[in-house]
């Protein structure tokens, strides 16, 4: 959720109702200092004690009755051998537990069980080490070492499982229920020694059969934008602004641009069940539980946050970094920040990011008529011209003194905030959630850190409340001002990472996966690309890293050009302009003229149109009745009872994966049977839902394992994604990719390997050789290679 929850914004658009017409008209106007102070005015007890109530909702606290829940909701798991469900829920056990309590490392001791039977040992081996490091009881402590000895085992550390056992046997010398145990796991030792001292058969290298798919590609970084290739230019005209350039000819596939994010938020996301029915606490997990909240990495085994519930690492370091940066601050206002949104929350890790002396320095240069900050793209010249006439910084806006655009705050601070283009309602939401914001941080005792005033001594834990002064200091005003500003920015400039997530339970021979939006970031080289609806490149994320790679051949002098979300192949010309009205600007790009200036009726529209229940000839009409395009047949039908029957019909088939997650498989199928039966009667062949239809059968299919119909299926939903998207594209890549998975476990070699091929061919330019769907299909075809001729022949 990027913005304030919706009784925020509700509450917001009413005062702005009531103010006087005077105060408002000042307000629209005002600049963002003004803005600042005048929300300073406005925002009143009640709001806050409103916003204070809205917070309730969104609890970051820990409760330790809530860890214990979960660790018995998790152990009820484990008993039942859902061995995922309980890892996850003795972590969610863990970030609710007091820093230094007894019960926390029992959850790590739990959590290292789970983690033992998922194949995890390295992973094991880290939670029993924290297990210990939280004081588990001594009691307890053979069953963690006995556990800690097979981990080791089974990772072929033989001596280490060895000393293990030495101090184990000193620890139960009295103790008779843990001599089957014992006795167990010693015949386990000394056959693990006998299997080790026989010769083993060395493991070919990774990527060994991969060709030169696998090699990294050769980078040369761009001396004067930071992270971008030598290939590029930075350059500016009146129309398009600051954007980038090839100032040589480009090959699909060569990266362009690698920048890690200046800043990153984790959005919350959906929940995804963990357990089924109502409980008395939230068994939901979300983005928030499955990755690093500071760099992004999926969680096995998160390391909580000590002070609250919500932020989680994937390693100490993590969680040791993100709190000397930003969370240190952050942490108290856990609730206020995911009430108020995504934005504001990537706007406060902003400036703390900065640092206030930054942060001040630029903010006061836009006070005093720096024409840049003013106008970033006003005095703004192609970079050759600013260096031949000496200008350095001054030519483009965000370089530094030296003339080097840099993925910095200076260059993010230029980025355009669109001041007087924003609604007067908008900008008084964005004002008064950031001003309530600085409150409270003024409130909490917070200001000392948000000025990066405190020595690490003083910042070892969050703060109380000291402050309940209603005036912000003038300190807070000017980082409330930069918050504005990155507020304003981020509805052109945010940039979301995205992952490509399992769907469903993951454990099947087919991996699913679709792409989810993970975090909002601000990448300040990223901005520099312009939009359009037919880009010439392709953006991947790894953790917080982006890369821009070259979708097609790009001549030397061509625009590099990036999708802002609205492409030709989703979307009709009408509804893509209208969502990129947040940007500010009409998109001239060559797929929206064509479509604007010859009127033609959009691929989009002809390939997603309903047909004729009679004669399935496509209906057409832009009118409330549609009437069949076939002249021999007069039928017409409303365009509102069609659209009615293609939602009921999107609801069966929800119900049918329904019942393919509860294990149904058989019932699933001839559910989704039966709906493609029913849309044939009214939708168009080679509408995207039929697609979809086909990929769900082909799901269902593997997971009986009955590969030649999963496969014949699948074949079909990419011939339909192939029309919309292209044979390029990212989703045929996607759609290969499960084909290639499918061949591969019904063993049609041939077949197989040709997939592969021609995946690895399309994800290759999205995502780059190192990418783990290409080191996937490096390690299917090796496999398939080292098969014995004789099958081969046969395949």
């Amino acid at each position: 959720m990027a913005l304030p929850v919706a009784e925020w914004q509700g509450r917001t658009a009413r005062l702005w109702a009531a103010l006087e017409p005077a105060l408002r008209e000042r307000l629209e106007v005002a600049s963002l200092q003004d803005a600042v102070r005048l929300g300073c005015d406005v925002l009143r007890s009640e709001e806050e004690a409103a916003l204070e109530q809205l917070c309730h909702r969104a609890p970051t606290d820990k409760k330790p009755e809530a860890a214990s829940w979960y660790r018995e909701q998790g152990n009820r798991e484990f008993k039942r051998g859902r061995y995922q469900t309980a890892l996850r829920l003795y972590s969610k056990a863990a970030s609710h537990e007091l820093p230094g309590s007894p019960e926390v490392s029992v959850c790590f001791a739990n959590r290292s069980a789970a983690l033992l039977h998922l194949g995890h040992f390295e992973v094991c081996l880290e939670d029993i080490a924290r297990a210990e490091s939280h004081g588990y009881p001594d009691r307890l402590l053979p069953k963690v070492l006995l556990r800690k000895a097979e981990c080791l085992l089974c990772l072929g550390r033989l001596q280490d499982a060895q000393d293990v056992l030495r101090v184990l046997e000193s620890k139960i010398a009295l103790d008779g229920a843990m001599t089957t145990h014992l006795t167990r796991l010693q015949k386990l030792s000394q056959l693990k020694v006998k299997l080790g001292e026989k010769e083993k058969c060395p493991e070919p290298a990774r990527g060994e059969h991969g060709g030169t798919q696998g090699e990294p590609e050769i980078w040369e970084e761009n001396s004067r934008i930071s992270g971008a290739s030598s290939s590029l230019s930075l350059s500016f005209d009146a129309d398009r602004g600051r954007h980038l350039v090839a100032s040589q000819d480009m090959v699909a596939g060569q990266s362009l641009v690698k920048e890690e994010a200046f800043v990153s938020v984790l959005c919350p996301g959906d929940s995804l069940a963990l357990q089924d029915g109502d409980t008395a606490w939230d068994t939901q997990a979300t983005n928030a539980d499955l990755y690093c909240h500071r760099c992004l990495r999926q969680l096995l085994a998160s390391v909580p946050c000590q002070g609250c519930s919500y932020a989680k690492y994937c390693s100490q370091d993590c969680a040791d970094r993100a709190w000397q940066q930003y969370h240190r601050t952050e942490c108290p206002l856990g609730a206020l920040l995911l009430t108020l949104g995504v934005f504001c929350h990537v706007a406060l890790r902003t400036v703390l990011l900065a640092g206030f002396a930054e942060v001040s320095r630029l903010v006061e240069m836009s006070h005093h008529g720096d024409r840049n900050l003013q106008n970033p793209e006003g005095s703004c010249r192609p970079l050759s011209e600013a260096a031949d006439a000496g200008a350095g910084s001054r030519g483009v806006p965000g370089c530094d003194s030296s003339g080097r655009y840099q993925s910095s705050y200076q260059a993010l601070f230029h980025l355009l905030p669109h001041t007087e283009q924003h609604s007067p309602e908008h900008k008084f939401l964005c004002t008064l959630s950031v001003v309530a914001l600085c409150k409270q941080l003024q409130a909490a005792g917070l200001e000392a850190a948000v000025l990066n005033q405190e020595s690490p001594q003083q910042c070892s834990k969050p703060k109380t409340c000291e402050n309940t002064s209603e005036e912000l200091s003038p300190e807070l005003k000017t980082v409330a001002e930069a918050m504005l500003r990155h507020v304003l920015q981020l509805q052109c400039n945010a940039q979301a990472i995205t992952v490509m997530q399992e769907m469903g339970p993951g454990d099947g021979a087919v991996v699913d996966k679709k792409p989810v939006r993970l975090a909002t970031a601000f990448f300040p080289v990223l901005s520099l690309l312009n939009h359009s609806c037919c880009p010439n490149t392709s953006v991947s994320f790894s953790g917080t890293a982006a890369t821009v790679r070259a979708a097609q051949p790009i001549s030397s002098g061509q625009e590099v050009l990036h999708c802002y979300g609205p492409h030709w192949c989703r979307m009709r010309v009408a509804e893509r302009q209208q969502l990129l009205k947040q940007y500010f600007f009409e998109c001239r790009c060559p797929a929206c003229l064509q479509e604007l200036e010859s009127g033609a009726k959009s691929v989009v529209s002809i390939r997603n149109s309903f047909c004729c229940p009679k004669c399935q000839a496509q209906m057409q009409g832009e009118e409330d009745t549609l009437c069949c395009s076939n002249e021999a047949c007069a039928t017409s039908a409303s365009r509102d009872q069609l659209s009615g029957r293609l939602q009921d019909l999107e609801q069966q088939i929800k119900k049918a994966l329904e019942l393919l997650r509860v294990g149904k498989a058989d019932q699933a199928i001839k559910m989704l049977l039966k709906c493609q039966m029913d849309a044939g009667t009214f939708l168009s062949p080679e509408h995207l839902l039929m697609g979809e239809m086909e990929d769900h059968l082909a799901q269902v299919y593997a997971t009986l394992g009955k590969w030649q119909e999963a496969a014949r299926h699948l074949k079909k939903s990419i011939e339909i994604v192939e029309m919309h998207h292209g044979p390029s594209s990212v989703e045929t890549g996607h759609e290969l990719f499960k084909l290639a998975q499918i061949l591969f476990n019904g063993f049609a070699v041939s077949e197989a390997l040709s997939t592969i091929q021609r995946a690895e061919g399309i994800l290759s330019v999205h995502f780059g050789p190192q990418s783990a769907q290409m080191q996937e299909l490096q390690e299917m075809k090796a496999c398939l290679s080292e098969l014995p001729r004789n099958i081969l022949q046969r395949t």
